[in-house]
């Protein structure tokens, strides 16, 4: 029988793939790969209540495909937060995380970067969690962090880590997410460097790193915590391999997560006796997911450490910050601005504290765990950063313009006109109506805040991020927003 690839796969995956699923599957599977990526979005609902017009995505009621690819990098409500371009059977770590999280948790979502998993997981889960996201790349980690600022909630933390650098800490984390680096044979479809690359060697250096990382993360995970697997291969080896070795030598049950029939979800494909879920493109309409749920067993061998947040004395909040020097004539941090006190929702919920000349707010029910990752992590950010002082000014940050819980009256806004809001993103000088009252103000595009400028009269001085803002000189002919 004789296969015929319009995309040049490498004949070892046609030969290990075709074993994984019969002929007749691989055949349809091997066709799917030359269609299009369906384009999917998830609103983020904290900012954006507009319909949207698509098919909804049956396992994630929050995720939406589109009838047309919008121009995103053209669309101010994109650079705003209002919604993730996310790939659909990526977005099953909802359905996950719905069944089996009911109450608060702590939760960390271990290989983040871009942030599509981080911000619909923060959005899923219940009120009063914490989120922690980490990216080992320093580049991605920025990435990350921009996307989570962007999305807007406060309590959640940003690291750049090595996975090895959470062993130390003590059985912190309700949840894992570990979409762990692997072969990426699910994304030839759309990334043809991914197609180049691939080899069954880098299978093999590929399994055998995501069972280190494994290995590293699973003593920081609670007895009885949630581990969600993930990949974006096919192979069995970083697949039910991988699930069976945790469950077997790290100690866990696989768990059962309810789909309907009508998904097309391919369960497990080498014969055990656990659940998983693969999503294969020529049955899901999306990319290659693979995902199992673990939870881990109790023992009473777990030195489990518990860090009850009352029980911890703040420095921050017990020194009495002075301007001038301590008794070893050194600089006392500055003090909080006034100010800020208008800035927040439930400013009383927060501990607002000055690191440098920068002004952070992060929620008191989770600063003990702030605390302690502080110790022993990178934190690259965290919460909501308030604003800055340089000089005798006090300026407002972008992540308090991103943020839903910054206070709806504390600026006066500006509502921009589309050509304004692209030249804003551009960072690009404005100039406002009459109307609009000098100093800080933030500007809004349909009412959606997009960052902060300083009204000096004659024009705007633009306070976007210099590193976030849209390079590209020029508008396309067609320009298709999402709303």
């Amino acid at each position: 029988m004789s296969y015929i690839c319009v995309m040049n796969l490498p004949q070892a995956f046609i030969e290990r793939t075709r074993r994984l699923l019969g002929d007749e599957q691989y055949l349809l599977f091997e066709e799917a790969l030359q269609t299009d990526v369906p384009v999917s979005i998830r609103p983020n609902r904290k900012k954006m209540a507009q319909a949207i017009e698509g098919e909804p995505i049956p396992w994630a009621p929050s995720g939406i495909y589109l009838n047309n690819r919008p121009t995103f990098t053209f669309d101010p409500l994109f650079h705003a937060g209002c919604y993730y371009v996310q790939e659909a059977s990526s977005m099953f770590v909802e359905q996950v995380l719905q069944t089996y999280v009911k109450e608060p948790v702590v939760m960390l979502d271990l290989c983040a970067a871009p942030g599509g998993k981080s911000t619909l997981s923060r959005s899923v889960l219940p009120e009063g969690s914490l989120l922690v996201v980490n990216e080992v790349m320093r580049n991605r980690s920025q990435i990350l962090a921009e996307n989570l600022i962007k999305w807007g909630y406060p309590d959640v933390i940003v690291t750049n880590n090595d996975p090895a650098d959470f062993t130390e800490l003590p059985p912190l984390f309700d949840v894992i997410l570990t979409d762990v680096p692997c072969s990426g044979e699910g994304m030839f479809r759309k990334d043809e460097v991914a197609i180049e690359e691939w080899s069954v060697d880098n299978v093999d250096v590929c399994w055998q790193r995501q069972r280190r990382i494994l290995n590293d993360i699973w003593p920081t995970l609670k007895p009885g915590g949630l581990l969600i697997y993930s990949t974006c291969t096919f192979n069995c080896e970083e697949n039910e391999d991988n699930v069976g070795w945790i469950a077997r030598e790290l100690g866990a049950d696989v768990l059962e997560v309810p789909v309907d029939n009508a998904w097309c979800i391919t369960g497990n494909l080498i014969d055990k006796d656990f659940p998983v879920y693969r999503f294969l493109p020529h049955r899901t309409k999306g990319e290659g997911l693979f995902l199992a749920i673990l939870r881990k067993h109790s023992s009473t061998d777990d030195k489990t450490m518990f860090y009850a947040e009352e029980n911890i004395v703040l420095r921050s909040k017990t020194r009495k910050m002075k301007k001038g020097k301590d008794t070893k004539g050194r600089p006392q941090p500055l003090s909080v601005p006034k100010e800020t006190k208008g800035w927040l929702e439930g400013y009383e919920n927060y501990l607002v504290e000055m690191k440098g000349t920068i002004a952070v707010a992060f929620p008191l029910k989770h600063v003990s765990i702030h605390t302690l990752l502080q110790e022993h992590l990178k934190v690259i950010h965290s919460g909501i950063t308030l604003g800055e002082i340089k000089g005798k000014d006090f300026i407002p940050h972008h992540s308090l313009a991103m943020s839903i819980a910054r206070h709806e009256e504390a600026f006066p806004q500006a509502e921009l006109s589309y050509e304004q809001a692209i030249a804003y993103l551009r960072k690009e000088g404005l100039v406002l109506d009459a109307s609009v009252p000098r100093g800080y103000v933030l500007v809004t595009y349909k009412q959606v805040p997009l960052g902060f400028v300083k009204n000096i009269g004659n024009r705007a001085n633009n306070l976007y991020p210099q590193e976030w803002r849209i390079r590209s000189g020029y508008l396309p002919e067609e320009i298709r927003t999402l709303v």
